[in-house]
């Protein structure tokens, strides 16, 4: 069973840009709606694991890192 997907707060001439390109292509507002997100989130791509932890590494790089050996064991002498 497809999802809903309630959108709140679009400016009015949004919604009018909308409704004009619906019509323009035969198609409710609602219909429209969903062709745009269809088109536009078909083409974009899913970035890799490998990406998102280059970034990542990228982003803490400068932070002190503690090993997870470390963590573990300082967790378990904590029980």
């Amino acid at each position: 069973m497809p999802g809903n997907l309630h959108v709140r707060n679009l400016e009015d001439d949004l919604i009018a840009r909308l409704k004009r390109r619906a019509v323009r292509h035969g198609r409710s507002a609602e219909a429209e709606h969903r062709e745009i997100l269809r088109q536009v989130l078909g083409r974009e791509e899913e970035p890799s694991f490998e990406k998102l932890a280059a970034d990542l590494r990228k982003l803490t790089k400068r932070r002190k890192q503690t090993p997870s050996e470390v963590l573990l064991r300082e967790g378990r002498e904590e029980r």
